[in-house]
């Protein structure tokens, strides 16, 4: 059993879209509550929101987290590289959380807020409903609108990495590799350190977190930062973040991801590998599936937005110029910002009290609050 705080449950709930998806709730016992929906990003679980949920149920909302497709508890989807990826395109995620909302006979919900690649989904909810999703949250990773039409795709990033002095590679695209799940899956050292160790890179704890935005979108500009995004040509993720696993003092005094914690997200992917969260990235990369979203190219998010994220994550600058295009013309109204001291890529677990708070007043301030 997922060893779950006070007043979290557990359940499975049919979708409608073709997946029986595992769901955390926290303030269920009361009927009628505004619902936050929480989207998590990759590799996580809906557990990613564990310390979040109950300081919004506390504040009178009626949370869920859900796994996403492909992740975790959740059934219904396929992990074969070979298998038809169409299932993992942004639209039909969308479908996926628009399913449950209706599953749980939720009318409109409050807020739907994502992190990491939770947050396109989540904008993308509130961009295509905004009759049901009544505000949105991104964090960790800026929404920079809909793909606009274009004929001209330039070079693609990859190709020039590989040519620099160091050669290098953009993450996205080794994760859109055949080899990448059994990278991770079948590492030499095994799931649970290759997970300690991503989680450490990426997070407050490891010092050479400062980031700064990036002049362009350069295979010069974006080799600035860590390898965890850009990596070495000649080397998969596991092999990158190896020399980052942090010894056993560290391990232990880490009060945001105990060994105990970590062994929940170990188990899924052991269990379920990793293709399902990296068949969302094979989408991401492929101009075909970024051509159905320009169907929606200029169109603004139009109900409430804020972003928020650690103030020692990448994650914020990674697609430069994202940032800057998300505070100032992909929402209609201005979005809030919030960069969390103390706080790398994990933000909803490495400051849980922090993020709690910002959310409970980013939804009490467009009157969501049910005290």
């Amino acid at each position: 059993m997922i060893p779950l705080p006070e007043g979290l449950r557990s359940r499975q709930v049919d979708n409608g879209n073709g997946l029986t998806m595992h769901v955390l709730e926290a303030g269920f016992e009361t009927a009628d509550r505004p619902c936050v929906m929480l989207l998590h990003g990759f590799p996580e679980l809906a557990y990613s929101w564990r310390k979040v949920m109950p300081i919004l149920a506390q504040a009178g909302y009626y949370v869920v987290a859900p796994d996403q497709r492909g992740y975790g508890e959740t059934l219904g989807w396929e992990a074969d590289y070979d298998a038809d990826v169409r299932a993992f395109g942004m639209l039909n995620l969308v479908r996926d959380v628009l399913g449950l909302v209706w599953a749980l006979d939720i009318g409109r919900v409050a807020a739907v807020v994502g992190h990491d690649f939770g947050s396109p989904v989540a904008a993308y909810c509130a961009l295509l409903r905004p009759d049901v999703f009544c505000s949105v949250a991104m964090m960790s990773a800026p929404f920079a609108g809909p793909p606009r039409v274009s004929s001209n795709s330039g070079t693609l990033i990859h190709d020039q990495l590989a040519t620099l002095q160091r050669p290098r590679k953009h993450y996205q695209w080794y994760y859109s590799t055949p080899e990448a799940n059994a990278d991770m899956h079948a590492c030499a050292q095994g799931v649970h350190d290759f997970l300690r160790a991503y989680f450490h890179y990426k997070s407050a704890d490891w010092p050479d977190n400062r980031p700064y935005p990036l002049a362009a979108w350069s295979a010069e500009e974006l080799a600035k930062m860590p390898t965890y995004y850009i990596m070495d040509l000649d080397q998969n993720m596991a092999e990158t973040v190896a020399p980052y696993m942090p010894g056993r003092s560290q391990i232990a005094r880490c009060e945001w991801l105990t060994d105990q914690e970590l062994l929940v997200y170990s188990g899924a992917f052991a269990k379920t590998g990793f293709q399902g969260g990296l068949n969302w990235y094979r989408c991401a990369t492929s101009e075909a599936y970024q051509r159905e979203l320009m169907l929606f190219a200029d169109q603004r998010i139009d109900v409430p937005a804020c972003f928020i994220a650690g103030s020692s994550d990448w994650g914020v600058y990674q697609k430069p110029g994202d940032f800057e295009k998300f505070k100032a013309g992909v929402c209609s109204q201005v979005p809030g910002v919030h960069l969390i001291r103390g706080a790398g890529h994990w933000v909803q677990q490495e400051q849980p009290a922090g993020v709690g708070q910002l959310l409970i007043e980013f939804l009490e301030s467009h009157g969501h609050s049910d005290q």
